[in-house]
């Protein structure tokens, strides 16, 4: 019989590549690693990795194995927080990622919220901007994400995300950010064309990639001066007149605008912004009611 602690431990060891790295991963010892290794490989009566010299790898059998590993735990997470959960949510844990703009906007509003109707149920936060998010779901890293995707890709996006349970929580427009002293600061609105000859700075890998598609729509490529995946440091640099921006409202919302004026973009750009599960997952009680509150939360 495969054990669960046993693919928890195939996965430290596939994921560093050694069984000292996964010891300190995991928080246990070598020897303990090198045990629980023999022990599946018995189970499964093949052999699983090999070794050459310092390096190790993973055989067919495997790959295979850590393939399914993923899945196989992320059940076990379900059955084992959904019977935590029966006596009401007095116990149960919920693991959060999100996008820092959700982070700082509609994430604290749901787990204060959380944490008042539910003290015993622990909820962690990490932060990731998709698609590194939704792997870490997948991969059973997470229980929760906050991802979003653009318009003009939603088809796309649907496709890949496919096999979750996908919850929307807000439509979040972009603005464009331009320094203070810029020609068209006050103006309510500006077209994307207008931004033409403009430095740019750009935001994370998928907005970035979403700026060019919007800008070469508009009949140019933006010239990219600087790229950052901190919005703060993104608003700092149009406010000191070293290019602009368009940022999601969202974004906006959760820094210091200093030094810049916001205006409308045309045409308009928005992004959807939502929650993502898996379907064992959507059934636990605690990660439901998590789920819940940032429903209500966005629509604050």
């Amino acid at each position: 019989m495969i054990e669960a602690r046993h693919l928890r431990v195939l996965r430290a060891v596939a994921g560093t590549g050694s069984f000292s790295a996964a010891a300190r991963e995991l928080g246990c010892t070598q020897p303990a690693v090198s045990q629980q290794m023999k022990a599946l490989e018995q189970s499964a009566g093949t052999p699983l990795l090999i070794r050459t010299g310092r390096e190790m790898r993973l055989t067919q059998a495997g790959e295979a194995l850590v393939r399914h590993a993923a899945g196989i735990l992320a059940g076990l997470t379900a059955a084992e927080e959904e019977v935590a959960a029966i006596a009401g949510l007095r116990a149960g844990r919920v693991r959060l990622v999100s996008f820092p703009s959700g982070s700082s906007t509609l994430v604290p509003t749901a787990l204060a919220a959380m944490r008042a109707a539910h003290p015993g149920t622990r909820i962690s936060l990490v932060e990731a901007e998709p698609p590194r998010s939704v792997e870490m779901l997948r991969e059973g890293d997470c229980d929760l994400a906050l991802a979003f995707r653009y318009g003009g890709g939603a088809a796309g996006a649907a496709a890949e995300w496919e096999d979750l349970v996908v919850t929307p929580l807000l439509t979040d427009r972009l603005v464009g950010l331009v320094p203070e002293r810029h020609r068209l600061a006050g103006a309510e609105r500006v077209g994307m064309a207008e931004l033409a000859e403009e430095p740019w700075i750009a935001g994370c890998p998928r907005c970035r990639r979403h700026l060019v598609e919007v800008c070469e729509g508009a009949g140019f490529t933006p010239r990219i001066d600087f790229a950052t995946d901190d919005y703060p440091a993104v608003v700092g640099l149009v406010g000191a007149g070293l290019g602009v921006a368009v940022l999601p409202e969202l974004a906006v919302e959760s820094v210091r605008a200093k030094g810049v004026s916001t205006l409308a973009v045309e045409p308009a750009v928005e992004r959807e912004v939502v929650a993502l599960t898996l379907p064992d997952l959507a059934r636990v009680p605690a990660v439901a009611a998590t789920l819940g509150e940032l429903v209500r939360a966005a629509a604050r």
